[in-house]
């Protein structure tokens, strides 16, 4: 099987200054292809580092990809290191330079500098692809039947060259078998207890079949996956097994798509042409911005209040003032008020409202840093949870948001079969 390796380039990246997106994205896409990812590797802006690691993954890999280390500062210097490694010299590719006047007159109306001009200079031995997102064109070089692609670290730029280029050109070269998944996400089981529910078809499987547990956030997906040259034989046997695994899992199954909670909520109130809205408070807006990620979500999602202080609780869903100095801002009472209160305001279908302690301060004896409420319904009923939390503050809001989605997503289907 033809594999590939990623190598990032980026003192950036190796300090956590910025996180490392592109080879989780390509490693995706290599995937989609039939192209298995050996290894992923990141590197600093360092010539001996980016050369040996140059040297070590094509042992291995048939293709290498590189992205980052082509701007016009000092510090990028992943060019030249090319220019040297594949023994060429820097010359001017025309249809590059035309590429940098035109971004900069037409796109940026902006004056060029010497600086901009060099961006067109690649290495004498490379295959320039066209970079029609940005002024850094991606190289294209092949050495003893292996093939080196080196891309632009921005992501959209990067993105850009794979999909026009990168990965229909890799398909004239190679024959890539076709690899197959199929993804479940799970709720309310954990990781041990859903693969004893399932030893016995995990145990079944033949070597070619993979099963791979990923647990995220209270949930856990489960993954078949095969690899063959025969497309339609390799997905016939998958989705027989597929099949199995649904049965075994069926109380705790969300979806059957490899899909994120907040997109499996949306597609029911799609299909049921209905619309939800959200409180929040201690997720300070986070469920909004997990239903927005979604493409057309606008038919499903009415807005938010983030409530955050006491005083917006007041004025902005009228949770009585005795009821927050009595109760406190995180109790089912007041969870319940700001539900009902985002339903007077927004007029939607059904509600999230949630309240909570995400750390790591804030918490009380009866209260424990962790502590969150959600309430979810309609007009016609409010059900509550409380749940407990032991992590940090990122991931505790995390948690209460896809919690509060499945409750949500879990009230919507018994509401259905109690008003049929």
């Amino acid at each position: 099987m033809t594999q590939a390796s990623i190598i990032t380039i980026g003192d950036e990246l190796l300090i956590g200054q910025v996180i490392d997106t592109n080879s989780a994205w390509m490693a995706q896409q290599l995937n989609k292809a039939g192209i298995k990812v050996l290894r992923r590797v990141a590197v600093g802006d360092i010539w001996d580092e980016i050369w040996k690691a140059l040297d070590e993954e094509s042992k291995h890999a048939d293709i290498i990809l590189i992205t980052g280390g082509l701007g016009p500062t000092a510090d990028d210097i992943t060019k030249p290191l090319l220019t040297k490694y594949f023994n060429g010299k820097l010359v001017v590719d025309d249809g590059a330079l035309q590429n940098v006047k035109y971004i900069f007159e037409k796109v940026l109306d902006r004056p060029m500098i010497e600086r901009n001009l060099k961006q067109a200079e690649v290495p004498d031995t490379c295959k320039v692809i066209l970079n029609k997102r940005g002024t850094a064109p991606g190289m294209w070089f092949e050495k003893e039947g292996k093939v080196y692609v080196s891309m632009p670290g921005v992501p959209y730029e990067m993105k850009g060259m794979m999909d026009d280029y990168v990965i229909p050109e890799l398909s004239t070269h190679f024959i890539f078998p076709h690899i197959t998944h199929r993804t479940l996400l799970t709720a309310g089981i954990g990781e041990s207890f859903l693969a004893e529910q399932i030893k016995d078809l995990e145990n079944s499987l033949p070597t070619h079949i993979k099963l791979a547990y990923l647990p995220n956030y209270g949930m856990v997906r489960l993954r078949l996956s095969s690899v063959g040259f025969n497309r339609v034989a390799v997905e016939k046997e998958v989705q027989e097994y597929f099949e199995t695994l649904q049965l075994l899992v069926k109380e705790n199954l969300v979806t059957n798509l490899d899909e994120p909670m907040e997109k499996v909520t949306g597609k029911l109130l799609v299909a049921r042409n209905k619309t939800m809205c959200t409180a929040e408070s201690c997720t300070g807006g986070f469920i909004a911005h997990l239903l927005t990620t979604i493409p057309g979500s606008s038919a499903f999602y009415d807005g938010s209040v983030v409530s955050y202080s006491y005083k917006a609780k007041k004025d902005l869903l009228h949770v009585s003032k005795a009821l927050l100095e009595t109760k406190g801002a995180v109790s089912e009472e007041v969870v319940i008020e700001m539900a009902k209160g985002a339903l007077a305001a927004i007029q939607s279908d059904y509600v999230i409202a949630v309240s909570g302690i995400m750390g790591p301060d804030g918490g009380l004896p009866d209260k424990p840093v962790g502590t969150v409420w959600i309430a979810v319904g309609n007009n016609n009923k409010i059900e509550t949870q409380k749940l407990y939390f032991r992590f940090d503050r990122e991931r505790n809001t995390q948690l209460t948001a896809t919690n509060a989605l499945n409750l949500l997503r879990k009230f919507i289907l018994s509401d259905e079969v109690v008003t049929l």
